[in-house]
């Protein structure tokens, strides 16, 4: 019998249109010999299936099941794909927790946190080698005096993000004091992000990104390195999503020293926060020093076929078929003894 795997997409906000090219590539690699593939669209007005026949089905939100030609169909896994709120904030996974049907990213804790990079940063401050960029968290209460706040607290030049944003939404690189008020406007204004601020003071150096995912056996498999560089000031959205404007090694030209450590921090990182199914920790080697500085961790990382983690991936030398089926093999086998 075929498992029966909703793939959720969609979401709340500015990320699901990247949600929608993920989950495709996703539904391309797996298996339809062993998996049939429902994907679930999630919007703020609907929840819903469309069939081969193109009718739109409405989800049932009492079981997350569809009624298609009478027939119930009830899913024995979802593979969540949805970048943003709901599928990476905890919401999601707070609601299959209720009914039971099991998934494949970290669970509603831990994504709820993550999803929140302040609060993230304050949890894994204090793991070997780990440095984390100097920072100050502004709330709504702060609008105000959030300037002030800055300039008292930090030393230029800024990155200014929503705290709870993702895909660079809303992000800015202030380098003078003059664009402060518009960078702090524009990342508390942006959508659905909750209305607080994070603003850091820059790091410079090579910037990387290393996916990492717990196998059936219970093992950790830290996946080679992708080193990113931009023409643009930073890694922001339009240089994440428009080719051309970044170019992305992978593997990474890395020492094996620096392969190790980053290796070893990742997998703290990620006991720490206990996380499950895949993440991506996005990291500095600051120049002249070599630290490792944290930059964030994302918990549903892009699955298009040029993104980070499919390319480390085949530099691993592993099919993404044979990982996704990976990942929902442990989503809905028993718990195996888990090894750092």
């Amino acid at each position: 019998m075929k498992t029966k795997v909703a793939l959720v997409t969609g979401g709340y906000t500015g990320e699901a249109e990247v949600s929608f090219k993920s989950a495709a590539f996703v539904e391309e690699q797996l298996d339809k010999e062993k998996y049939e593939v429902y994907p679930i669209t999630i919007t703020l007005d609907t929840w819903f299936h469309v069939t081969e026949a193109g009718i739109k089905v409405s989800v049932n939100r009492e079981n997350f099941s569809l009624d298609i030609d009478g027939h119930i169909i009830t899913f024995d896994v979802a593979f969540i794909i949805l970048h943003g709120s709901p599928g990476e904030d905890g919401r999601l996974q707070g609601y299959f927790d209720m009914i039971g049907l099991p998934y494949t990213s970290c669970d509603m804790l831990t994504s709820a946190l993550t999803m929140n990079k302040a609060y993230t940063k304050a949890i894994i401050a204090d793991i070997q080698d780990l440095h984390v960029a100097k920072s100050v968290l502004l709330f709504e209460t702060h609008r105000k005096e959030a300037a002030d706040m800055v300039q008292r607290g930090l030393t230029l030049p800024y990155f200014v993000k929503p705290n709870a944003g993702g895909s660079s939404i809303g992000m800015s690189k202030v380098k003078e004091l003059s664009a402060l008020q518009v960078a702090l406007d524009t990342a508390f204004e942006a959508a659905n992000t909750g209305c607080q601020v994070l603003v850091e003071e820059f790091v410079t150096g090579r910037e990387f990104s290393q996916g990492i995912f717990r196998n059936v056996q219970g093992e950790l498999i830290v996946l080679p390195a992708t080193e990113v560089r931009t023409t643009r000031e930073f890694f922001d959205f339009e240089a994440k999503y428009v080719a051309g404007l970044t170019e992305e090694i992978t593997p990474a030209d890395l020492t094996t020293a620096q392969q190790e450590r980053a290796s070893r921090i990742i997998r703290d990182i990620y006991v720490r926060l206990n996380c499950k199914g895949m993440v991506r920790v996005d990291f500095f080697l600051e120049t002249n020093t070599d630290k490792f500085y944290f930059i964030e961790i994302n918990t549903i990382p892009g699955q298009t076929a040029q993104s980070f983690i499919p390319q480390q991936v085949r530099a691993f030398g592993m099919k993404e078929s044979d990982f996704y089926a990976e990942l929902i093999d442990v989503a809905i086998s028993p718990a195996p003894k888990l090894q750092k």
